[in-house]
């Protein structure tokens, strides 16, 4: 493990936040945004992972409004903002506040992209591009599901930053990547004991991603089947997918990512209302992890 890597590790600790919201474009509620940044830094999280396709514009006003907790894009998609463009976003922002930023990258997913096309190949020019602009690559994390990104994340950035997975894609990714690598999952968490209620909260949310064929090849991949990834998801998929139940539930699923391999979990609380950052939820969830 290289000396930068190493920090960066100790930076966001083994706790984060994954949060839509917070990166939101209106200049409406810019001021809640901010305030909920310095409190989450203040519960002690290390992290703030933007989700959406986020860039350092978006980080910029929560760094501002806090002190160490270090902020990500998971993930900027590399179809959709130029390379020289995320250089220097990510250029500006490590000379006002070194070592606050993270450039997550992504591949996105078909359906999603107008001309998608070669994914891997494009990632790696993509990141030949930055390495030309001059951004070294420990300063960038790539969200990895499959072996060949998988080793791209080791070998061409500081890690990887799987999204919807489980403990045991992360075992299998840990494998691949080696010690040295930050390998930094997100993991979704419905803060609902009642199985029905908290189940129907995740299919809801679940819905959209299994429209997208990388995440239903990974849970293929995994040992689901057709049956487990159609239908809004099973709930043997739900259940694997979604941390829920008390609080003592929640933390042991958690902390089997950690066990897995995790050196740090984004933590991402599902609501019926997406919209709403969950203050409340995220003080609960300070709470569980201390």
């Amino acid at each position: 493990m290289n000396e930068t890597t190493a920090s960066l590790k100790d930076s966001i600790g083994r706790y984060g936040v994954w949060n839509a919201a917070l990166r939101a474009e209106a200049p409406e509620g810019a001021g809640e945004r901010a305030e909920a940044a310095a409190e989450l830094e203040r519960l002690g999280f290390g992290a703030l992972w933007l989700g959406g396709n986020s860039a350092a514009r978006h980080a910029a006003p929560l760094i501002g409004a806090t002190s160490r907790i270090v902020v990500g894009t998971s993930i900027q998609s590399i179809w959709e903002h130029k390379a020289s463009e995320a250089a220097a976003g990510f250029a500006e922002l490590e000379v006002s506040h070194p070592g606050r930023f993270l450039l997550g990258l992504g591949v996105s997913h078909g359906p999603s992209v107008k001309g998608y096309s070669r994914p891997y190949s494009t990632m790696v020019g993509y990141l030949d591009e930055l390495d030309r602009a001059g951004m070294r690559s420990e300063h960038r994390v790539l969200a990895a599901l499959g072996p060949k990104m998988l080793d791209l994340s080791r070998d061409r950035a500081a890690g990887a930053i799987p999204y919807l997975v489980t403990p045991e894609h992360t075992a299998q990714a840990r494998e691949r990547l080696g010690d040295g690598p930050l390998l930094a999952p997100e993991f979704k968490v419905v803060l609902d004991s009642d199985p029905s209620r908290a189940r129907a909260t995740a299919r809801a949310y679940l819905a959209m991603y299994l429209k997208l064929p990388n995440y239903t090849r990974n849970f293929l991949n995994l040992g689901f089947t057709d049956a487990d990834v159609t239908g809004g998801g099973s709930d043997r998929l739900i259940d694997a997918v979604f941390a829920w139940g008390d609080d003592a539930t929640i933390r042991a699923r958690i902390d089997a990512f950690h066990a897995a391999g995790a050196d740090h979990v984004a933590l991402q609380l599902v609501e019926d209302d997406m919209t709403r950052l969950p203050r409340e939820g995220w003080r609960r969830l300070a709470s569980l992890l201390g």
